[in-house]
């Protein structure tokens, strides 16, 4: 990579991390900003945002664990059923065409903008999810989901607790503990199965860090019932953009 175009990827992973730390969404901005503005492949781009996410899932873990925002009974039974299918999801990525990649990483974020709005309607909060079956399956479909698309596990996991009711800071607090299981299984799986562009790597590591601990610091300073609308409002615009994107490419 050039100078200009480092300079662009880093601002790219910073206001990505931003938004992970902040709504636990971003990860597919990072993700489609590398294929669609990099010029990047998607199983490289994705490879490279799945390590990144370890330094980013280390800072807003720390961030919303002082803040006593993260259950951890419920980050076990997440993380054991989360690990096995991340490393199968990184097989899945250096395994899959790169159309079909890119064309998953829009129907997912469609159908999680989707899940997020219909969740928002309500008014109040419910308490944490402990049932441990349920946690494991949920954990599973987001390592798999997560590893597969490079969105490091917040893009899954928010909308899907938003829709059991769980507290928005404690969704986005389990949204960045998930990121460790899930980016280490994956990375080992993507150094087997595939390359990892370690300089790349380490560029998105240190900008999404960054971006990651301002942005929790204000989650925690916003009101939650904004912050819940805000990510149900931002997972259907992200979501919308990107079917949209791929609707006209399909066309043309």
């Amino acid at each position: 990579m050039g100078r200009l175009t480092s300079i662009l990827v880093a601002t790219l992973a910073f206001v990505a991390g931003a938004f992970i730390g902040a709504i636990g969404i971003g990860g597919i901005i990072l993700v489609s900003g590398l294929i669609y503005v990099a010029g990047l492949s998607a199983p490289t781009a994705i490879a490279a945002c799945m390590f990144g996410y370890l330094l980013t899932g280390l800072v807003g873990t720390w961030v919303y664990a002082r803040e006593g925002s993260i259950s951890w009974s419920m980050v076990g039974w997440l993380s054991l059923g989360a690990m096995p299918t991340a490393f199968a999801g990184a097989w899945a990525t250096n395994t899959v065409s790169p159309a079909l990649l890119e064309l998953g990483i829009g129907l997912l974020t469609a159908g999680a903008g989707l899940h997020a709005l219909l969740a928002g309607n309500g008014e109040s909060e419910g308490a944490p999810v402990e049932r441990a079956g349920p946690l494991a399956a949920i954990g599973a479909f987001v390592g798999f989901g997560s590893a597969v698309t490079g969105t490091g596990g917040p893009l899954l996991l928010v909308p899907i607790m938003l829709w059991l009711n769980v507290p928005i800071l404690t969704a986005i607090g389990l949204s960045q503990a998930i990121q460790l299981p899930i980016a280490t299984l994956a990375t080992i799986g993507n150094a087997v199965y595939g390359a990892l562009d370690l300089r790349l790597a380490a560029l998105l590591a240190v900008a999404l860090a960054a971006g990651s601990w301002i942005g929790a610091k204000v989650a925690h300073l916003t009101p939650r019932q904004t912050l819940r609308k805000v990510v149900a409002v931002m997972l259907a615009i992200v979501g919308a953009a990107i079917v949209l994107r791929l609707g006209l490419r399909m066309i043309g």
